[in-house]
């Protein structure tokens, strides 16, 4: 195991958005993980946010002894992704650069603040992908990887405080929230978490005093 600085940036929320034209996807209530692919080697690590193993059968095996509850993610990943992924790497002049990572929610039906339940069955939803330039905008994300397991789409417009405020009420029919990225190129690329007031008020049945640590 490698200790590494995040390797997933942390959203901002909406108090301070910007009221551009974006795309929001469904957020997902599970553990980020990050896949690496290097362009000679092939898939070759992986991790959490703060750590990084080697994506190989003794990486595997640490990662799964340091992380209870995600052994299912590398077999998901390997299974579902791995190739599909490398294929578009491999035929698109866009994605040949040295290395590029890849960003998963890892996450089962009862899944809840990063906790997961052994008996539910898991999936990994591909959300970002970033290159030697930086995170893909999201219009090519969604147009490059549209035929994978990726983040659902739950609006395209403009951002609003109406739209704020639905997500809020419910009225997009997702149990966390949304994820709103807009921007034309890497350089300009932004992104706003709006969480659902029930999931709001389930994190403070749970977590009582402490639910402020997973709100946004």
């Amino acid at each position: 195991m490698t200790q590494i600085k995040l390797a997933y940036p942390k959203i901002p929320d909406s108090k301070n958005c910007p009221f551009k034209q974006c795309i929001a996807f469904e957020k997902y209530d599970g553990t980020n993980l990050h896949w690496v692919w290097d362009s000679e080697l092939g898939w070759y690590a992986f991790g959490t946010r703060r750590n990084r193993f080697d994506l190989d059968e003794m990486g595997i095996t640490d990662f799964n002894a340091a992380h209870p509850g995600l052994e299912e993610a590398a077999s998901i990943f390997l299974r579902d992704f791995a190739n599909a992924l490398a294929t578009i790497f491999h035929n698109n002049p866009d994605y040949h650069c040295p290395e590029i990572v890849v960003f998963t929610e890892f996450f089962g039906a009862s899944s809840f603040a990063g906790m997961h339940k052994k008996e539910d069955s898991k999936q990994l939803v591909l959300f970002d992908v970033q290159t030697d330039k930086g995170m893909i905008e999201p219009e090519k994300f969604v147009k490059d990887f549209k035929e994978l397991n990726i983040a659902k789409v739950v609006y395209r417009g403009k951002l609003t405080g109406k739209f704020i405020d639905d997500v809020r009420e419910g009225k997009y029919n997702v149990a966390e929230g949304v994820i709103c990225k807009g921007g034309k190129s890497s350089e300009d690329l932004w992104r706003v978490k709006i969480k659902t007031n029930a999931y709001l008020k389930r994190l403070q049945e749970v977590f009582k005093d402490n639910w402020k640590n997973y709100w946004e």
